[in-house]
């Protein structure tokens, strides 16, 4: 089941972050990016953030699911989502250890048409 963009909208009013909270759409599916960094997954209508050391001791346990097939295990947020303090601070917390994005290549120029001589 594809992750409704309403369920994203929930999480980013939610979060109350503003411009620092953005989603990308994935497969059905959503990244949630702080700052640039991914912090989590939306995934079939729930969220899941990245494992990290501020969410497990914030949260006081270890990940226990994942968001999809063969993906390590995420800490899945329910809760936190009624708790909007609880869960900025997560998001914060977890972007603040997150490394920054690889930057991406620049693509080559399309080498321009060879030019024919006039005759």
């Amino acid at each position: 089941m594809a992750t409704d963009q309403s369920f994203v909208d929930y999480v980013c009013d939610q979060a109350q972050l503003g411009r620092a909270l953005t989603f990308k759409k994935m497969f059905g599916e959503y990244a949630l990016y702080v700052e640039g960094k991914v912090v989590a997954f939306a995934c079939d209508n729930m969220l899941f953030l990245k494992p990290n050391e501020a969410a497990r001791a914030i949260l006081q346990r270890e990940p226990d699911a994942s968001p999809y097939p063969q993906a390590k295990l995420h800490f899945k947020i329910d809760d936190a989502l009624d708790d909007p303090p609880l869960l900025r601070r997560l998001l914060w917390e977890s972007a603040a250890l997150m490394p920054q994005p690889k930057p991406k290549a620049a693509k080559k120029a399309a080498k321009p048409p060879a030019r024919r001589g006039s005759r």
